[in-house]
């Protein structure tokens, strides 16, 4: 049989996720896993060095995927960013359904470390960019280290609650995970309800004065 020619990124990530799920282990070899795919071992290369690197691509994509579809709605572009990032939840979530099997696989043995797993890292870059995008009102400090401290916050305490979402998910038994589109809700409407609290603005004060105290003690 001619082997396949036309092989894509989205072909490997395909071939990996069914492969890894029928025989529950990683293909011992690049050139058995294309042999057994039917393609030459070369055009692996061209897409993907390791299969470390499909895992940290198959995130990457869900993310993708999610993304790509949000673009094309017209009404999603006009959302404020609480209603957006909502709207990324739960497509983002309809797509790990869809693959529920394959992700709750490459995840299970990490489900309570995930903050370091490799396999997400790519994930993680894509994600904390659309955080820095979406707009999100914080307190101005005018003051550049603090922003930047406040900007780090941000991203680094969304990415800590999508990984909770996601190991909410894992864990989650009720019908069509009910519960987690109700953990969704409460977690992105609380996390936004904070940023508007008051007595926030109190302690980002404090904090310049301390900073702007510390400089002078220096100087």
């Amino acid at each position: 049989m001619a082997k396949k020619k036309n092989i894509s990124n989205n072909d490997i990530i395909s071939f990996y996720m069914d492969y890894v799920l029928e025989h529950n282990e990683q293909p011992k070899s690049v050139y058995a896993f294309a042999k057994h795919n039917n393609f030459e071992e070369s055009k692996f290369y061209e897409h993907f060095g390791t299969f470390e690197a499909v895992e940290k691509g198959i995130f990457k994509a869900f993310f993708d995927n999610t993304h790509k579809a949000l673009e094309t709605s017209e009404e999603y572009a006009h959302f404020e960013p609480r209603n957006k990032l909502l709207s990324f939840y739960f497509t983002f979530f309809e797509n790990l359904t869809a693959n529920r099997s394959y992700v709750v696989y490459a995840l299970h043995k990490h489900k309570n470390s995930l903050k370091g797993f490799a396999a997400l890292s790519e994930l993680k870059g894509r994600f904390t960019h659309y955080i820095k995008d979406l707009g999100i009102d914080l307190i101005d400090v005018k003051q550049e280290q603090l922003n930047k401290i406040q900007d780090r916050g941000l991203t680094e305490t969304a990415w800590l609650q999508l990984l909770l979402t996601i190991k909410f998910w894992m864990d989650d038994t009720s019908s069509y995970f009910e519960k987690t589109d109700i953990f969704i809700e409460k977690s992105v409407n609380t996390s936004f309800d904070i940023l508007n609290i008051v007595p926030l603005k109190s302690l980002i004060d404090f904090g310049k004065f301390i900073f702007k105290e510390k400089i002078q003690m220096k100087s």
